[in-house]
């Protein structure tokens, strides 16, 4: 009878525990409720001359356009410059993105701000960031793929991505 007392224990709290394990199918989750926490922190592997680099966090920059239109003169889709996303926290650390415009044109992009400090997430965005910035050349907007195995990463960077092409007058 205690046999049978420990196994029917045990099915329940097995039972419990699968019902209550949460899973992510939303595409769209924020960073704090999305996500398998050890699948991705948003860090990057880029290697970097920086001084700073291994510290934790890329240097920052400024989070206005680095090339604003005249104030007299609104902005076209032939606007040529670099701008700057705003810097997006994710649960992380910070993801900001610059893009380069010439004449209207989306010509470079580039992860100017993510987190750094541990190895797996490093090895995981080692594909992810350039990846996310061929998609913002090949796309021309911040309609684009998350890279999977790194969604906090790519939630932060389209973000960034929008708010720096809003600061473009792009689309």
């Amino acid at each position: 009878m205690r046999k049978i007392v420990v196994a029917v224990m045990s099915t329940i709290s097995g039972l419990v525990l699968l019902f209550s394990y949460h899973t992510s199918t939303n595409s769209e989750a924020t960073p704090e409720a999305g996500g398998d926490p050890g699948t991705d922190t948003g860090q990057s592997a880029v290697p970097s001359s920086d001084p700073t680099a291994g510290t934790g966090t890329a240097p920052a920059a400024s989070a206005s356009p680095t090339a604003e239109p005249s104030a007299t003169t609104p902005a076209t889709a032939s606007s040529s410059g670099s701008y700057t996303g705003d810097p997006v926290e994710t649960r992380w650390g910070t993801v900001q993105v610059e893009i380069t415009v010439t004449d209207g044109t989306i010509t470079a992009a580039d992860a100017i701000d993510y987190p750094t400090g541990n190895p797996k997430d490093q090895r995981i965005n080692a594909l992810a960031i350039p990846t996310l910035n061929a998609e913002v050349l090949e796309a021309q907007s911040a309609q684009i793929d998350a890279v999977s195995g790194a969604t906090v990463t790519s939630g932060g960077y389209v973000e960034s991505l929008q708010s720096a092409i809003d600061a473009a007058h792009l689309q």
